[in-house]
């Protein structure tokens, strides 16, 4: 339950899921908060992607669409893992995700003979073990840094007010501006833009509802 801070100075966030442990779109839509907050660069890197999940494919599609820089990996094929290192290349990158995802082994295929401890799930939970309990710092010879984090099981905001979170949703523009109150909260007020967008299929609905999610868990925090 307490607070840690992970890195600083970063000029991106490579953010790792997998199918297992299950994804899950609140924790990956926090960390695209944060990084638009902070003027990060987010990549998504879907681990694991050997494995057959239409959950999975659904969350990785929707993504796409968005606009986000996506990348799908598995261990089985090196080749998934080189396409992500020239973004790399010169910039300070922090690898983020939930325990179990598979970051400590996407940075000893990134960076080969760093042999970063790999982890199991647990047999009970299928949750990740905490194999990486500290952040650690790897330098890229052509250039660049790494920063292997923690697997967390949740992400704070509680650095940001609940009115800011809005503005980490990129696609919610421009119609949440065009509302007919300039004050409007998008929940029941009449002439809303952007309800009227979700309910035409321009914004996804599972991120409208995830934007709700967020914005009341830090209202009751």
């Amino acid at each position: 339950g307490r607070k840690q801070h992970i890195a600083a100075n970063v000029d991106q966030i490579m953010i790792v899921m997998a199918v297992k442990p299950p994804p899950t779109r609140d924790i990956l839509n926090r960390y695209l908060v944060s990084a638009e907050h902070e003027s990060i660069d987010p990549i998504l890197v879907f681990n694991k992607s050997d494995i057959d999940s239409q959950v999975f494919i659904n969350i990785i599609n929707q993504y796409e669409q968005l606009g986000y820089q996506v990348f799908k990996t598995s261990n089985k094929d090196p080749h998934t893992i080189d396409a992500i290192k020239p973004l790399l290349k010169d910039r300070t990158t922090v690898i983020v995700g939930q325990s179990g995802v598979g970051k400590s082994s996407l940075v000893n295929g990134l960076l080969p003979g760093v042999n970063a401890k790999v982890g199991d799930l647990s047999e009970n939970s299928r949750l990740g073990r905490h194999t990486t309990t500290n952040a650690r710092l790897f330098h890229f010879p052509s250039g660049g840094d790494l920063i292997d984090s923690p697997g967390i099981r949740e992400f704070g905001l509680w650095h940001l007010e609940p009115e800011k979170i809005i503005d980490g949703f990129h696609d919610f523009e421009p119609w949440r501006f065009e509302c007919r109150f300039r004050d409007c909260k998008h929940q029941q007020e009449p002439g809303c833009a952007l309800q009227d967008a979700v309910q035409r299929g321009d914004v996804h609905r599972q991120r409208f509802e995830n934007y709700f999610n967020i914005y009341h868990a830090l209202l009751a925090s």
